[in-house]
Parts: structure tokens; sequence; C-alpha cells
């Protein structure tokens, strides 16, 4: 299966995040995105948080009330190779580029999602299972249905 985007989210702040039908992706994430800690979430650095679509289902199918977008993630992905979704990974999302710039800590706003279980999504603890933050290198709008795919090398 080819890598897409499953589904756009965004908040006011906090989790869950809810999907939008498109966006435009500039600097800082997601037009209509906010984050309720910028000391931990958000800027250029942060400026996009990734999960895939099979880490939510094996998860559900562990017994975990979670859903896209519970997670905070702004870009729920599905067919992308996760385990080469690493820091300095680029992705091409539509004609959007991002770089991955580490693994994302768990929250513990999310711990409603997992039992309160956040060792289920910590790359310390089981790794390949983390959520990524991204850096913007070139913005564009972005919809669900839409290409996605780690880049090769230069």
């Amino acid at each position: 299966m080819a890598g897409r985007i499953f589904q756009l989210n965004v908040s006011q702040g906090g989790v869950p995040k809810t999907a939008v039908a498109d966006a435009g992706l500039g600097e800082l994430g997601l037009d209509g995105d906010r984050v309720a800690n910028a000391r931990v979430h958000g800027g250029p650095t942060r400026a996009l948080c990734l999960y895939p679509l099979e880490r939510i289902l094996a998860l559900q199918e562990e017994g975990n009330p979670i859903f896209p977008g519970a997670l905070g993630e702004n870009v729920t992905l599905v067919g992308v190779d996760w385990d080469r979704v690493v820091p300095g990974a680029r992705l091409a999302l539509g004609d959007a580029v991002v770089e991955v710039t580490k693994y994302a800590e768990p929250c513990r706003t999310t711990a409603p999602f997992v039992r309160g279980d956040m060792k289920c999504y910590h790359q310390d603890h089981r790794p390949g299972w983390s959520r990524v933050y991204a850096a913007v290198v070139r913005g564009a709008r972005l919809a669900p249905g839409m290409p996605a795919r780690v880049m090769d090398a230069l």
C-alpha cells in the first residue's frame, strides 16, 4: 500500500485533536492548531506531530480507547514504513516536506486514551511506537488522501 495522509488534526490546545478537511502547513505547523504548553510543544522544531494509523489500530487491539488525534498528532499517516521515520528523516506530505527532529515524549494528558500506560508509546520503553516531531522544510496545503512517503537520502 502506498503511504498517504489518513487524517489531519488540530485543536485550540490539548487533546484530543479533531479532524479537519484540509489545512495549510507553515513554519509553525497546521493552520488552526494551537498548543497548550509551548514549553514542550510547538515551535519551529516541533511544528508538526506525526503518528501512524497502524500503531493506533494495534493499541486499540490491546484494549486502549485510542483514535486518530487522541495522542495529539497533527498528521495521522497510513502505509508509511514507520521504522524509517526517525530523527533526521525527511517525509514528503503531498507537496510539503518535513524533517523529523525528535521522538515526542508522552504527555500525561493522553493517559485516558492508553489506559494510563504512557509507556506503550514511549520510545525508551517501546522503540518504534513513539510519535515524532518534525520541522517544516517546505509548507503546502494538506488534505487526507494525499501521498506520504519517507524520502530517500541524498
